[in-house]
């Protein structure tokens, strides 16, 4: 039982990190570790990298670089492809949750960068 105690004591220092699930328009985000604000760090790393795109990016490029989006939309209209990323940015509720509407959406044409943000994503919507 003392050896069970302490093996779960040195190890437990080790058990931190980042759990993401993903549902129906949500993805729960649990952030454990020293630095509590880890989350408010992975968010500024996205709208600085985010801010550094520029239009015509390969999709491949983009998500080489942001890595696995929060959500993913596809949609071909007419004989135009369109895929849309969405990458947390801004937290509006602290209820662990991420939504679409703390997300910043990237809009892919034909796996070309088209528009970043609401306004981009609107525009392919009519």
């Amino acid at each position: 039982m003392k050896k069970s105690l302490l093996a779960a004591a040195l190890i437990a220092p080790f058990l931190t990190g980042c759990v993401i699930a993903v549902s129906d328009g949500e993805a729960e985000t649990h952030w454990a570790g020293k630095n509590s604000s880890s989350w408010q760090a992975h968010h500024k790393n996205n709208r600085e990298a985010i801010s550094e795109l520029t239009m015509d990016s390969s999709y491949q490029s983009v998500l080489t670089q942001l890595k696995t989006p929060n959500f993913t939309e596809l949609l071909k209209k007419d004989d135009d492809v369109y895929q849309v990323l969405f990458y947390v940015t801004h937290s509006k509720h602290s209820d662990s949750k991420t939504t679409k509407d703390e997300c910043t959406p990237l809009v892919f044409k034909n796996d070309k960068l088209v528009g970043i943000g609401d306004t981009a994503l609107s525009m392919i919507a009519h």
